[in-house]
C-alpha cells in the first residue's frame, strides 16, 4: 500500500495530520472546532478528528461554494 492510501484508510487523525490533509494552519483547525464547523473527539490528552468529520467538512465547503 502506498502512504496516501495508508492515510486515506484511518479512521481518526490527529490535529497535526489534518492539518496535512486540508491544507490549514493548526490556529485555523482549532477555530473550526470551536466553531462546531470541524468535529472532533479526545482520547486521554489526544484531539482526534475523525476520517467522517473531514468528510463532512469538505462537503459543507461544497455546499457553501455553490
Amino acid at each position: 500500500m502506498t502512504a496516501p492510501a495508508l492515510i486515506h484508510s484511518r479512521r481518526l487523525y490527529r490535529v497535526c495530520e489534518a492539518m496535512r490533509l486540508l491544507s490549514l494552519s493548526r490556529s485555523v483547525i482549532y477555530e473550526l472546532i470551536r466553531s462546531g464547523r470541524l468535529r472532533s473527539v479526545t482520547q486521554g490528552r489526544t484531539r482526534l478528528i475523525p476520517a467522517s468529520a473531514i468528510d463532512d467538512y469538505i462537503a459543507l465547503l461544497e455546499r457553501e461554494a455553490s
